[in-house]
């Protein structure tokens, strides 16, 4: 087993009180290019992120990076009440054109309130409130996503630093606070629907998002 190609290409974890592990790795053809798929597993709970590596990121300044969250309802149904399946591929889009990249895909549905909650909420927003209020009712805050888990999975790929590829203030200050250094913002591009307009004018008005694609906001 010493000589096993799959083990070699495994990265240690350093230390003992890492949330998540390094589980399995393998290259992956995409219509992206090339990928080096990092499956990481977390300590307590055994749920699994991924990486999605483009070149050589150990040692690198200014990485391109997407830590981008689950949404089965965009990414697998074809939904159209969010952004979410756009900003992948764009950002997929971005890294695999890069000499090197990485794209973090965590599992937190829903901003952090899993998908049966995240249907519950649709279903509060049909009758009326925005994404933030409907989570409210649910009892949920507006955002539940945490970023240690991210900012361990860069520290495994030895990442020096990232351009992330966001429109989320919090995103930028939340993976600051756990020690990751952000060396700039790259604008995460989507286009507007019928379907999205105002939940994406909502995260602009009560987060702060930074989203730039309201020179013409008449869709419809």
């Amino acid at each position: 087993m010493r000589n096993h190609p799959t083990r070699a290409l495994l990265h240690p974890v350093e230390g003992s009180d890492a949330p998540v592990r390094v589980y399995s790795e393998a290259l992956l053809p995409t219509r992206h290019g090339a990928f080096r798929v990092v499956v990481f597993r977390e300590r307590d709970t055994d749920k699994e992120h991924v990486a999605a590596v483009k070149g050589e990121v150990r040692g690198r300044e200014g990485v391109p990076v997407r830590v981008h969250s689950e949404c089965l309802t965009s990414e697998i149904l074809g939904s159209l009440k969010c952004d979410c399946r756009d900003q992948l591929e764009h950002a997929l889009g971005l890294i695999g054109a890069a000499p090197c990249g990485a794209m973090l895909y965590l599992r937190q549905e829903g901003r952090g309130i899993g998908l049966g909650n995240k249907i519950r909420a649709y279903a509060l927003q049909a009758r009326g409130a925005d994404t933030y209020d409907a989570n409210r009712a649910l009892g949920f805050a507006d955002d539940l996503r945490q970023y240690d888990v991210a900012a361990c999975m860069l520290k495994q790929l030895g990442i020096a630093s990232v351009d992330l590829i966001t429109n989320n203030p919090l995103k930028l200050a939340g993976l600051a606070r756990e020690g990751v250094r952000v060396r700039r913002r790259i604008p995460s591009v989507a286009p507007l629907n019928p379907h999205n307009v105002e939940y994406l004018r909502t995260k602009r008005d009560r987060t702060g998002h930074l989203i730039e694609l309201f020179a013409d906001e008449d869709v419809g």
